[in-house]
């Protein structure tokens, strides 16, 4: 994955997801298949979700925290430098919430 602008990670994952934000959650990670698959439990395949990497972690912060404003479910920023990557995935039975 290439890293991106804030700007463009944002536009791309507003994009993506449409106009149900309450559906859908947002967070950072900086191994966001562990974080998606395994604490999430998003299924790999059948679940709508999008996965993009930012220069650094303060835009990866930047992004989430736009998303959440939107209405997108998550919580507050954790991880460390490392954290470059923004997630969503759209909430249905089985998703870790």
């Amino acid at each position: 994955m290439t890293p991106d602008s804030a700007q463009n990670v944002y536009q791309q994952i507003v994009a993506h997801i449409g106009s149900n934000f309450a559906g859908w959650y947002a967070g950072i990670a900086s191994d966001w298949e562990t974080r998606l698959f395994n604490d999430h439990s998003v299924p790999k395949q059948g679940c709508g979700y999008i996965t993009r990497q930012c220069f650094n972690d303060t835009d990866a912060r930047s992004v989430e925290q736009a998303l959440l404003k939107l209405g997108c479910d998550g919580g507050p920023s954790g991880g460390d430098r490392k954290t470059v990557y923004v997630y969503a995935y759209q909430k249905m039975r089985g998703t870790n919430p």
